[in-house]
């Protein structure tokens, strides 16, 4: 059986929107059968997601308005990194200025691209424990509410469809499955 799968090989490529958050290009490539196609890549930096589990065994949420979905959106912590910043940085960073926690214990879980048909972002998800609180540092056009719950009551949410976001749906999902195997240790 022949294989399947072409690796689709750059011929040129144009930029065509460069901006402070992502830049968009477009690419001609060859195809299956010696064909040619255009992919549209929105290039991005990539950023972080923390689940953040207090010592009560409370998630820590935010709460923002979301341009992209004209509304408020419950989510997990997380921001974008800044060029050439290392991504542990970025989650130690982010979970001080979105919550005003910072972790004792900061675990590296998975890395996954959020929409992988036209972006490069790649989100780095780490389980955040052993908090302590303390103040928060916004960004200056940032207002958002920091909320905690149960992580029952998240995955409620979740098959409720009151939680939208990808990231926030995978960092809860993954994060119950670590909590079970530390409870059987």
């Amino acid at each position: 059986m022949k294989d399947m799968v072409v690796e689709e090989k750059t011929i040129s490529s144009e930029m065509i929107y460069e901006g402070a958050i992502l830049n968009l290009r477009r690419d001609l490539v060859h195809v299956k059968d010696n064909k040619t196609s255009h992919r549209e890549i929105v290039e991005h930096n990539g950023g972080v997601a923390l689940a953040a589990v207090t010592p009560e065994g409370k998630m820590v949420m935010v709460r923002q308005y979301r341009k992209a979905a004209e509304k408020a959106v419950l989510e997990v912590p997380a921001g974008k990194i800044e060029k050439e910043e290392d991504h542990r940085l970025t989650a130690e960073r982010e979970l001080k200025e979105e919550t005003g926690y910072t972790a004792g214990r900061i675990e590296y879980i998975t890395a996954f691209y959020s929409s992988i048909g036209y972006s490069t972002e790649k989100i780095y998800l780490y389980y955040a424990t052993e908090l302590t609180p303390g103040e928060t540092d916004f960004d200056d056009n940032e207002a958002i509410e920091i909320l905690e719950y149960d992580l029952k009551e998240l995955k409620e949410m979740i098959f409720s469809r009151e939680i939208e976001d990808a990231k926030t749906i995978a960092a809860i999902l993954l994060v119950e499955s670590i909590m079970e195997r530390e409870k059987t240790r």
